[in-house]
């Protein structure tokens, strides 16, 4: 039966920020409808819902991205306009988002003043920009020396503390963090906690957002739930369960991942022996039909990189691969999909959509021969058929296929790409970080899809650096670290024993069946 919420927390004092009543539309559809959120002072306050719920259209107005219909938002109990991203910045909200705003070529100080520059007479005074700079860094964990650092020479954590730090030299109280875990390591996401703790301490407020529900125990104090347009209440983090948060967010009951009965697999359709490249090296794989391997590993571990080989997308140095027995070594990912594999790219928005498009464009771009009529024309009637037919199939929420695909959630983006590579059902599918930002329902509707590609005697290989969803849908689970194969599991295995491979660790169990499967 479906989650029975506990009672709201008890107000206490006058709120940092408090939207009352809100509501949105787009083109008569209600994305927000008399949304409240009230946020504390010093507290981690993390806002969650499905891809659609009306998180991120709350976020934006409370950020100057958009205007609201109707509502009132009040900064320490007075009402305030926002209208701008300037407006929000005017009165101490900054938002940092999942991809850093930065310009790579600049130092962190330079990206930090960046139009609102410190002088002394007509010149940059660029000491005390460094020396500003500097002490917010050491807020957020890093020297200081690195203000003087050009943004491109930086890690995506370390960039993503850079964005924080620059968002506390504009002196803000408020700091939205939209999916700042999603790209980061473990020990990273323990660093960026570090950080958001001393914010807190210091008296800043913090709206959180994150699709990984388990880590809102380890930060957050409050949680916001928002279920189509609506704030369903906020609850102290301590008194709900990752089960009850996801239940409330789907409207039902939700059934933790368990992972799906493996299958007897059949012959050999994908694989790799001692591949290599500037990125990993003997890397050694069989992929068979009707079945799902999962490459895990934390990031930078090598997984993204040895996906990409198999789509043509990353150069190999040396080993073979073989597609249904015979060589293969695409150049190209049109190589790649000409022989049977397809991919779905880990980066939706740079490498997989084309945003002012139609879903429909979307959709059968990558198909267009075998839509021409006459070899010539594109035959419409035959591409609004293929799209409808891939949205009903997929679950896509859109009104139709002519809307454009920047109108949809991630979840629902994320599917669009898909039904993209499924329109013809390839041999061999690859899938990078497939559910990376999406939400719990639209996550398990991929993993159906994939489920039922699999029946179909499809061959699915999976590099993902989340390990629910590598236990949830492999059939064998291989551990990359450090450029290569380190460890293989069974369906079934425990995730403390996988996280001990992809952190260096094995039992000795682990080390002698290791041993028994290199000397097959």
């Amino acid at each position: 039966m479906a989650v029975t919420l506990l009672a709201q927390r008890p107000s206490a004092g006058v709120p940092r920020l408090s939207m009352t009543g809100v509501t949105k539309s787009f083109g008569g559809v209600h994305a927000i409808r008399q949304a409240e959120f009230h946020l504390m002072p010093g507290e981690v306050h993390a806002l969650v819902g499905e891809n659609g719920a009306g998180k991120s259209t709350l976020i934006k107005i409370a950020s100057g991205a958009e205007s609201f219909d109707t509502g009132q938002i009040l900064i320490d109990g007075s009402p305030v306009t926002i209208r701008s991203a300037a407006d929000a910045l005017a009165l101490r909200v900054a938002t940092v988002y999942q991809e850093a705003q930065l310009f790579g070529q600049l130092t962190v100080a330079e990206n930090t003043f960046l139009g609102r520059e410190l002088t002394r007479g007509h010149r940059v005074d660029w000491a005390a920009q460094n020396e500003q700079v500097g002490r917010a860094l050491a807020t957020v964990g890093l020297s200081d020396e690195f203000a003087t650092r050009k943004v491109e020479e930086l890690s995506a954590a370390q960039q993503q503390q850079v964005s924080i730090a620059k968002a506390l030299v504009g002196d803000a109280r408020i700091l939205i963090l939209d999916e700042p875990s999603a790209i980061l390591t473990d020990s990273e996401i323990e660093n960026l906690f570090v950080a958001i703790r001393n914010l807190t301490a210091q008296g800043v407020s913090v709206i959180y957002i994150s699709h990984r529900l388990d880590e809102l125990f380890q930060i957050a104090d409050v949680v916001t739930i928002m279920r189509d347009g609506v704030t369903l209440g906020t609850f102290d983090v301590g008194e709900l369960s990752v089960g009850q948060i996801a239940e409330a967010m789907v409207g039902g009951e939700f059934a933790a991942a368990a992972g799906r009965q493996a299958r007897g697999a059949a012959e050999v359709v994908l694989s790799m022996r001692e591949l290599t490249s500037r990125r990993f090296h003997d890397v050694s794989l069989d992929l068979r039909s009707g079945e799902v391997v999962v490459l895990y590993g934390l990031v930078g571990s090598g997984v993204a990189e040895i996906a990409a080989a198999a789509y043509g997308q990353a150069p190999v140095l040396s080993g073979t691969m073989r597609l249904r027995g015979q060589p293969y070594r695409p150049t190209s990912p049109a190589q790649a999909k000409a022989q049977g594999v397809s991919m779905l790219p880990a980066n939706r928005k740079r490498e997989g959509l084309f945003s002012f498009q139609s879903i429909a464009f979307n959709i059968c771009v990558g198909s267009l021969r075998l839509l021409k009529r006459l070899g010539v024309f594109t035959d419409a009637a035959r591409e609004r058929g293929v799209a409808a037919s891939m949205i009903k199939t997929l679950a896509v929420k859109t009104p139709d296929a002519a809307r454009s695909v920047s109108t949809l959630s991630g979840g629902n983006a994320q599917k669009v790409v898909l039904a993209r590579q499924l329109v013809t059902l390839p041999d061999v599918l690859v899938l990078a970080e497939p559910t990376q930002g999406v939400d719990i329902g639209a996550k398990e509707e991929i993993h159906k899809i994939v489920d039922q590609l699999c029946e179909r005697g499809a061959a699915v290989l999976i590099a993902t650096s989340d390990l629910g969803e590598a236990m949830r849908i492999a059939d064998r689970l291989i551990v990359i670290r450090n450029g290569t194969n380190f460890a293989q599991f069974a369906h079934g295995v425990g995730q403390a024993e996988v996280l001990a491979a992809a952190s260096g660790e094995l039992t000795r169990e682990q080390e002698r069946e290791l041993a028994r499967q290199e000397a097959i």
